[in-house]
């Protein structure tokens, strides 16, 4: 059960490893782009090339999915990225229902559990594999992989190392659940050692504006924590004229040091742009403004002058 490019990888591996995958659970086909035309999520399109058995419900408590489910007579139910299970969905199989996690749970539970480990500054994250009950992300663990985050890796580039180490973690687990040595660990045991909880909320459109009140560093684990998406944005405003657009950046570099400009203000020539912060400067790598296409700076400055303007 899964529906984005994450959930894809984990599939595949289950199919080439040799598993028997009865049926294939993701979203119904959604209207996208300026045509509006139905587009098939990326787990459908992986599962139909390989001839799998797709199931589309609207309502995972739709009597007629129910019962469809059923009669496939799955041992084992699999879900990466997807949507809360119902419990008479999720209690269905007779060895249970797992879920893989981007985080080491129970740090971030929630929707964006890479965004948030990046924004935060993390320097490990890792991989969970839990059973689900009736909460969101608070089931039994069965296994966990920690992941280095890496200075400058963005939410793309954490994104796709996780996703590749989650279909060797999701395989692990099957096995150790076929075997019958399944210990699962409680949440809230290890609950008790923790200092501080941290959640990994849904992140939305306001979520995203870049606060260059920030420290430096602050700012730049924001952006690259938001990179490529939803991607964290600002507005550039033009004094002179009152004029303002919205920029989204989406590559960084943070400068330490002492700038004397007032915080947002903007500086280039030919080859960058930087932005004085608190305690030195970003500088802007790869940007996009307003109804434009991505480009990096060198690209951007060619076809677009930046002279007195300010950030918020």
């Amino acid at each position: 059960m899964g529906t984005p490019e994450f959930a894809v990888e984990i599939l595949k591996g289950l199919v080439e490893g040799g598993y028997k995958v009865v049926g294939v659970v993701t979203a119904p086909d959604k209207p996208s782009g300026r045509g509006q035309k139905l587009q098939e999520p990326e787990v459908k399109k992986y599962a139909i090339a390989q001839n799998l058995n797709v199931l589309q419900p609207e309502k995972l408590k739709n009597q007629d999915f129910i019962n469809e489910l059923q009669s496939l007579n799955a041992d084992l139910q699999i879900v990466v990225a997807f949507r809360m299970l119902p419990e008479p969905v999720w209690r269905m199989p007779k060895l249970g229902t797992f879920n893989l996690h981007a985080s080491l749970l129970p740090q971030y539970r929630g929707a964006a559990p890479i965004n948030w480990a990046i924004i935060n500054g993390e320097e490990k994250t890792g991989l969970t594999t839990f059973l689900i009950d009736a909460e969101i992300d608070t089931g039994k663990i069965l296994l966990k992989k920690k992941i280095e985050i890496i200075k400058t890796d963005s939410a793309g580039d954490l994104h796709d190392r996780m996703m590749i180490a989650g279909a060797q973690l999701v395989k692990e687990t099957i096995e150790i659940i076929a075997s019958g040595n399944l210990q699962p660990i409680t949440q809230d045991s290890i609950i008790q050692s923790v200092t501080e909880l941290k959640q990994a909320p849904k992140i939305f459109k306001n979520d995203c504006r870049i606060n260059w009140e920030n420290e430096g560093e602050k700012i730049y684990n924001f952006i690259r924590g938001l990179s490529p998406f939803p991607g964290a944005w600002t507005t550039i405003v033009y004094p002179e004229t009152g004029k303002i657009l919205n920029l989204k950046v989406f590559e960084s570099e943070w400068i330490q040091g002492i700038s004397h400009e007032n915080i947002g203000a903007l500086m280039a020539d030919k080859s960058k742009i930087h932005v004085a912060v608190k305690n030195g400067y970003i500088s802007i790598k790869v940007l996009q403004l307003e109804g434009k296409k991505k480009l990096n700076v060198e690209e951007f400055l060619r076809g677009f002058k930046v002279d007195n303007q300010i950030l918020k």
